[in-house]
């Protein structure tokens, strides 16, 4: 069974990309859908909106910037550590690994997807 099929204590994981940090926030699983939606998860450091990254993701340490890049470029191309538990599936270990992985990922993408990436970058 997924480790997160029973509902428990988890909760999801925001980062903020400028600050370098994550911070763990209520999951919409545990309040009404009304309330979640009005929520608005900022940065408790520079205010700035924070992304969710999922149960899954473990933040790099705040100093390395190169683990921070390649995360920003992962979410940046919609990949993110959402899962059931059972694990986000493959992201790449470091940033030079990164260019692979999104021309293969880009290749299950329809071609307006694959435009819109490009108009992106």
């Amino acid at each position: 069974m997924c480790r997160y099929a029973m509902s428990g204590p988890y909760k999801d994981t925001y980062a903020c990309f400028d600050c370098r940090k994550s911070f763990k926030q209520t999951s919409r699983h545990d309040l009404a859908p009304e309330v979640y939606d009005r929520l608005e998860f900022k940065c408790p450091q520079c205010a700035a909106p924070m992304v969710s990254m999922g149960k899954d993701f473990r933040a790099p340490k705040q100093s390395d910037l190169k683990q921070w890049k390649k995360v920003a470029t992962l979410y940046c191309h919609g990949f993110t550590y959402h899962s059931c538990g059972c694990g986000p599936g493959y992201r790449p270990a470091e940033l030079r690994e990164l260019p692979e992985f999104l021309e293969k990922s880009v290749h299950k993408r329809s071609e307006g997807e694959r435009l819109l990436l490009r108009l992106v970058k």
